[in-house]
């Protein structure tokens, strides 16, 4: 499978992400300049995290403007999978692929630590390697992951089953405390409504390797992988 790596001046984890998926999980990867306008056959688009534009005026603002996002609109529109990793959960939402809005983490603090993720759902394309409710753990490194939308929206959220993750404790109860950033109702991803956009606050890139602290950001990866074969 092809997947195409989304660079903008500011993105740092870029190469992590190529990591993953070309030694890790042994797929084709490649780089994709935000100033290209060609997905090059792209089978995923990933967008990874950092700081695009310097985060200047708001997280992704600028970025949703860059040529490339032409493009990975259409490529969505179609059915194709876009994954959006911190930054680029912001970069998405920003271009209205997501709904929502990241704020400043309710603690004003940047926060880079390992988190537990409760798996809400298990029939998208992201998550179809994973156990329904299944506990899995990877990295955050954000100071702006607090998702905000209004309750209505996250009413819709809840009733279509579009969070995918919640941020909980090891036992998989979504808890104040496991909550690192004040996100609403321990929202730590979501999809939109056909599934094929997946926004994210942690790090699955970081979670490929158990020499360095764990390695279920394998299941994002190999259920894309499998979904893709799949169809």
């Amino acid at each position: 499978m092809r997947f195409g790596i989304l660079v903008f001046p500011g993105t740092w984890s870029d190469t992590d992400c190529h990591h993953a998926l070309a030694t890790i999980i042994e797929q084709e990867a490649y780089y994709i300049w935000h100033k290209d306008t060609d997905l090059f056959s792209a089978d995923c688009i990933v967008i990874p995290g950092g700081f695009s534009y310097g985060d200047y005026l708001r997280c992704g603002a600028i970025a949703r403007f860059s040529p490339i996002m032409d493009s990975v609109r259409e490529f969505a529109s179609k059915g194709g999978l876009v994954i959006g990793i911190c930054n680029g959960f912001q970069i998405l939402c920003e271009a209205g692929l997501l709904p929502g809005v990241l704020m400043r983490n309710e603690t004003l603090e940047f926060r880079c630590q390992p988190v537990n993720l409760k798996v809400e759902n298990v029939s998208t394309p992201f998550t179809m390697s994973c156990k329904q409710n299944q506990v899995i753990t990877m990295p955050i490194s954000h100071g702006e992951g607090n998702y905000y939308a209004d309750e209505s929206t996250l009413d819709i959220l809840e009733n279509q089953g579009r969070i995918v993750f919640r941020y909980s404790d090891s036992k998989g109860t979504p808890t104040s405390a496991s909550n690192p950033n004040g996100s609403s109702r321990n929202i730590a991803g979501i999809v939109n409504k056909s599934g094929n956009v997946l926004g994210m606050m942690p790090h699955p890139e970081r979670a490929v390797e158990s020499l360095l602290g764990g390695d279920d950001g394998i299941y994002i990866f190999e259920s894309i992988v499998a979904f893709l074969k799949s169809r």
